[in-house]
């Protein structure tokens, strides 16, 4: 059945990536760090926290020390994103951007300005890199621009490379907003689409209008095409959405919500849940369509054929749509239309997204899919596309299973190491530009194609009425 970004609880299972050790509390006064020796008290902002010793708890405060560079010390990249991927649960971002002000306030001697300098540049351009969308705020550019002021006197070239960051965050932020306003005309145009196909879908005689096998017919170029939809969606999601999107007051938490229901940024992880709910219903309509068993026989082994090629492709999420178009109970019950099709190489796909054992036919191909992504030589063996729908499932029940805070008040920081490494492998995988060619038709057809509803009648040997 197609996809929601909530999940109902009664559909709910454990991911594979929850780490049972998460669920614990966590007492101490001090932030604790775990090593094969044993719990330890931090040692302060030097500790290693990529390898080796990590933070599992620690106050808020603590935290945002061991975030803030010195002349000495720069956090390690690890630790910035989870750090700057959770924390707006706790803190807003331009209160935080504000500590790292006041930080450089308090640095602000010539000698000392001159070793921080590159060290709070380079933290700010990692920021602006990774979590652009943070900076739509005019406050925060209104702080970043003060921390510009207090650093740029110090040496030209600060001012050159300060002033390289803002123009590629201004850049960032109009492919955001550009990318945002072509999600609302797709979504416009396929709402228009749908109505026009269930007012047809009621009439006797059948709707004209081409169909898939006529605009192409070759499964690997369907495949190819629909994984520059599904790559061109994930460009456009943050990973700050994964957050956002299942944000809720933490009982052990005392504080306000960093940000209300309206600040709540999920729109583009919304429109790429609504598209594997629209290619699940364009498969559908698509084998429904034909008058004859035969003609739908030859679409369901189209799919079957563009399914494949998507798993072969590392393209899951399509591979999933597809079966689950397929299974809706419009096609399902198509049993003589089933009966004529050549179904062997469909039970192998469906098998390899089998439920049973949380995913684990599917979670060992994922696994498999990321290794020859890291190994490849070539860019068409790169592509990874995991099942979404189960990615937001495990990071829910990470969010559901785990407190914000431990009893002691500190952040239960293990939690969001989970949570980052979960999100930081999706932001590996989404920053791969598709190297297959474009095919404005077939793509605009994808997009644009009249869909039936789920509960519009096909019988076997009738048009659907």
């Amino acid at each position: 059945m197609p996809q929601t970004v909530c999940p109902a609880a009664g559909t709910m299972f454990t991911p594979s990536g929850f780490s049972p050790h998460l669920a614990s509390t966590c007492s101490e006064a001090d932030p604790v760090i775990e090593d094969e020796g044993g719990p330890q008290e931090a040692q302060g902002p030097g500790a290693c926290l990529a390898e080796g010793p990590s933070i599992t708890s620690a106050s808020l405060d603590t935290l945002i020390q061991h975030l803030v560079p010195t002349t000495d010390y720069y956090p390690e990249k690890a630790y910035v994103f989870t750090f700057l991927l959770s924390a707006r649960l706790f803190i807003s971002p331009p209160e935080l951007l504000a500590r790292l002000c006041e930080t450089c306030i308090k640095q602000q001697q010539l000698d000392q300005m001159r070793k921080f300098g590159p060290k709070i540049l380079q933290l700010l351009t990692e920021w602006t890199e990774t979590f652009p969308t943070d900076f739509r705020e005019e406050k925060m550019v209104g702080l970043f621009k003060d921390i510009i002021h207090r650093i740029a006197p110090c040496d030209e070239a600060y001012w050159k490379t300060l002033n390289q960051v803002l123009q590629t965050l201004s850049q960032k932020l109009a492919a955001i907003a550009q990318g945002e306003e072509c999600i609302v005309k797709v979504n416009a145009s396929s709402v228009s689409s749908i109505s026009d196909k269930l007012v047809a879908f009621k009439t006797k005689s059948p709707p004209i209008q081409k169909e898939m096998l006529s605009i192409c017919n070759d499964p690997y170029t369907l495949a190819q095409q629909l994984t520059h939809i599904e790559l061109e969606h994930l460009s456009h999601i943050g990973p700050e959405e994964f957050v956002q999107a299942f944000v809720q007051k933490d009982k052990l938490d005392s504080t306000q919500p960093c940000f209300s229901e309206q600040k709540k940024k999920t729109t583009n992880l919304e429109a790429y849940v609504r598209w594997f709910n629209r290619l699940c219903y364009l498969v559908a309509t698509e084998i429904c369509m034909p008058a004859k068993k035969k003609q739908r026989a030859q679409v369901i082994e189209f799919f079957i054929d563009v399914a494949r090629e998507c798993f072969n492709i590392g393209n899951f999420n399509s591979l999933m749509a597809i079966i689950s178009g397929m299974n809706m109970s419009p096609v399902s019950r198509l049993k003589k239309t089933w009966g004529k099709a050549k179904t062997a190489k469909f039970f192998i796909l469906e098998h390899q997204m089998d439920p049973t054992g949380n995913f684990y036919n599917y979670r060992t191909a994922l696994r498999g899919a990321a290794h020859r992504s890291q190994t490849a030589n070539s860019n068409r063996e790169k592509i990874v596309i995991p099942f979404f729908s189960l990615l937001i499932k495990d990071i829910y029940f990470l969010n559901e299973g785990c407190a914000n805070r431990l009893p002691n008040g500190h952040v239960h920081f293990a939690k969001f190491v989970e949570l980052a490494r979960q999100v930081g492998e999706f932001m590996t995988w989404k920053q791969m530009e598709c190297p297959f060619e474009t095919d404005r038709s077939i793509l605009h057809y994808l997009h644009t194609a009249p869909i039936f509803s789920e509960d519009a009648e096909v019988r076997e040997n009738h048009l659907p009425l």
